[in-house]
């Protein structure tokens, strides 16, 4: 008997059904640093999130970009992990829409100083449903 196996589609489809992610990040110290966002996923399944120019995250991702993610339900997770940019130029209004989509009172946002929106690329995904007898896990490279 095979094991069933998890499409992107399907991996979108859990992730957008999620509102909240833990962010991590590299400190200029090099220590690890994480904090819960409001996110959204597009079908390429880039992360998607607002925050503010004087949090910790915006410093650490913009001297550098590697960042992971941790999404979950219950016992199933995706761990993410990428490359996170700023959003700018006319990318950043298709990074927008996506958010605003999942988080319409983000234009509310826009009028706070310093907002701003991120996006990370996926390097590399894990699924995991334990749920299931085997457990269902899934890995995509990008």
């Amino acid at each position: 008997m095979s094991r069933p196996s998890l499409s992107k589609e399907e991996l979108f489809e859990y992730m957008r059904r999620h509102r909240y992610a833990v962010i991590s990040s590299v400190s200029p110290s090099g220590t690890p640093e994480a904090a819960v966002v409001g996110f959204t996923v597009s079908p390429a399944l880039e992360i998607v999130f607002d925050t503010v120019n004087t949090s910790r995250k915006y410093s650490n991702l913009t001297a550098n970009p590697a960042a992971a993610a941790v999404i979950w339900a219950g016992e199933t997770t995706v761990q993410f992990e990428g490359v996170a940019e700023e959003a700018r130029g006319a990318e950043r209004e298709r990074i927008r829409e996506v958010y605003f989509e999942a988080w319409p009172d983000g234009r509310d946002r826009l009028s706070w100083p310093g907002i701003t929106h991120f996006v990370i690329r996926p390097k590399w995904i894990r699924y995991t449903d334990f749920t299931q007898s085997p457990p269902l896990v899934e890995e995509f490279r990008f």
